[in-house]
């Protein structure tokens, strides 16, 4: 059996889903988001940030974290914090000594629904079916990261090494 910790990287909210995966078996431990407060320094919100994900890493135990790649996009201050988060994501998990897979959102959605340009919607249809949810995931980042969980749980063991 195999945790994994599904992470979407944010600013001001970041999403976490932890599955655990046996064989063809998966089900969801909890999932939910981290959030920072709006009007705190942004070094303040990284280091609540890491708090946090260090917490979730000791209670969960996951054997890998799983990460979405950043998505540039127009407004560029935005992916530069997100890019700061993504960098705390990865700084926690190196210092759990826990290896990371890196997905880009058309993989995530292609492993979720079979379609890389499925919208959010089919992807939450998706999770929840697969997760044997009994309603779609909320917030939406939660949502996501246990999408990019499920899709962490598709690699073999093999290539983490």
């Amino acid at each position: 059996m195999k945790t994994i910790l599904g992470i979407d990287p944010g600013i001001g909210r970041t999403g976490y889903g932890v599955i655990r995966v046996d064989g063809l078996k998966i089900e969801v431990v909890t999932f939910g988001c981290i959030s920072t407060p709006v009007n705190t320094p942004v070094g303040a919100r990284l280091v609540e940030l890491e708090r946090d994900l260090t917490e979730l890493i000791q209670t969960y135990k996951p054997d890998r974290v799983s990460v979405e790649q950043l998505l540039f996009t127009k407004n560029v201050s935005t992916g530069i914090v997100v890019g700061e988060a993504r960098g705390v994501v990865l700084l926690v998990a190196e210092k759990a000594h826990l290896p990371v897979v890196e997905f880009t959102p058309s993989q995530i959605k292609l492993a979720v629904t079979g379609d890389g340009n499925a919208d959010k919607g089919q992807v939450q249809d998706m999770v929840m079916r697969l997760l044997n949810l009994a309603k779609r995931p909320t917030p939406d980042d939660a949502a996501d990261a246990l999408a990019i969980a499920i899709c962490g749980s598709t690699v073999n063991e093999k290539a983490l090494r």
